[in-house]
């Protein structure tokens, strides 16, 4: 499964097409985002992404956890949403 990262600079659009086109293939995707603005950017995009999805009978669930990830040497703390789906 391959991991979308997004940063604050991510539009929010663009996120939600490639997380329904995951969910299309796969069924299911992960999506990491560091900071508050790559959140909120990731929130938006779940959301979007739903609203994509919703004609075509399909329901998809965020999980949220934190993880711990190293960046150039420095500890940094990821928020990692585990996105299901299932079909209605």
């Amino acid at each position: 499964m391959n991991v979308l990262k997004v940063s604050s600079k991510s539009s929010a659009n663009s996120v939600a097409g490639a997380l329904a086109a995951a969910i299309r293939d796969e069924g299911e995707s992960e999506i990491q985002a560091i900071g508050a603005g790559a959140v909120n950017q990731t929130v938006k995009a779940i959301a979007i992404a739903s609203g994509f999805l919703a004609p075509t009978g399909v329901s998809i669930f965020a999980q949220p956890t934190f993880e711990e990830i190293e960046i150039d040497g420095e500890e940094r703390t990821a928020i990692r949403f585990k996105i299901t789906s299932k079909k209605d």
